[in-house]
């Protein structure tokens, strides 16, 4: 504790340092309008990218603290994460919409990526704990961060590729089943609102993207059940998700993404993506990552040195640069089948 104390410390006083005079924050990922190109982007159409969920999609959030350790995102630093390489192959680039500030608070900034680190679908961040001794209770629900885009921006419009992924966080809070299960229930209902939110304000292109098996990473596999639990719970809250998203009908007016389905397939066959670890171990030292976070891992901090390519986890529940560029490939795929861009 009195080292991650100090490396904290550190990281705080630097990043005051870099406040004071002005330098670069580290965070990447630029500004969150439409990048003007001579020619057509990779996706074939140019779109302006905005992001709602939580660590899955984080761009940046805490980058302005997580920096001065190399970190940032929540991944093998300094890779992006899905939501930035979608934002690229539409011709766009996607920053935070929101940064911590030196006192622990968040700051509006220009950018369209909602997304933030610990954020459940509506539970009040108050109700939780996540990394406070890093970063505090300050992260949006996504209910709020829709609200946040909305109050600033008043609506969507049909330039925009809006990207949903949500519903890890209560998952991981919601205990065991069965006592879970409303818990569960209620998140994945509540989404669908949210999503028919979104809808009913002009967004015609909306990615809605289901959990993945959280029993299959690392955190799962290290539960006394193996993870067993947590699968079921992530079987749970999709299967209820597409019944709500029916039952509003959102259904046809949204691109569903099998996140599920997509990375089993990735782990079951590992290798012939590239990768020599699958889910069994972490590309990030946790004897040399601050708070044994991906937020905070770097290059410093990897197992390897080219743990970024070859593991599939950064920490025990975040996926690293490689998964990301792949999954990101997957999305882009699914949104072509749907007839936009290609």
């Amino acid at each position: 504790m009195k080292g991650l104390q100090q490396t904290l410390r550190a990281a705080i006083f630097t990043s005051a340092i870099c406040f004071l005079t002005g330098c670069g924050g580290g965070s990447g990922g630029g500004s969150g309008s439409t990048t003007s190109t001579t020619t057509p982007p990779a996706g074939g159409v140019t779109l302006q990218v905005v992001s709602f969920g939580d660590s899955l999609s984080d761009v940046g959030t805490y980058a302005p603290i997580a920096s001065a350790v190399g970190g940032g995102r929540f991944t093998t630093n300094p890779g992006q994460v899905w939501t930035q390489d979608v934002a690229q192959y539409y011709g766009n680039t996607l920053s935070a919409a929101f940064t911590i500030n030196l006192t622990h608070e968040l700051s509006p900034q220009n950018g369209l990526g909602y997304a933030e680190g610990g954020s459940t679908v509506a539970t009040p961040a108050d109700q939780y704990d996540f990394l406070t001794a890093v970063i505090g209770n300050v992260e949006m629900p996504v209910n709020q961060q829709v609200g946040s885009y909305l109050s600033a921006h008043t609506s969507f419009n049909a330039n925009q590729l809006v990207l949903v992924w949500a519903g890890a966080n209560d998952v991981l809070r919601a205990g065991t089943l069965p006592t879970a299960a409303p818990v569960v229930q209620t998140a994945a209902a509540a989404l669908a609102q949210i999503v028919g939110q979104i809808v009913g304000n002009g967004a015609t292109h909306v990615v809605v993207v289901n959990l993945p098996n959280i029993g299959l990473s690392p955190k799962g596999l290290a539960q006394p059940d193996g993870g067993a639990n947590l699968t079921q719970l992530s079987q749970l809250f999709n299967s209820d998700l597409v019944t709500a998203l029916q039952a509003n009908g959102l259904q046809g007016k949204v691109i569903q993404v099998d996140a599920y389905t997509w990375l089993n397939g990735i782990i079951a066959n590992f290798q012939s993506y590239g990768f020599t670890v699958s889910n069994t171990a972490m590309a990030c030292d946790p004897s040399k990552t601050p708070d044994d976070t991906s937020l905070l891992c770097s290059p410093a901090t990897y197992t390897t040195a080219n743990a970024d390519q070859t593991y599939m986890f950064a920490d025990d529940l975040h996926p690293t640069t490689h998964v990301h560029a792949l999954f990101a490939q997957y999305v882009e795929q699914q949104i072509a089948a749907s007839g936009l861009g290609h």
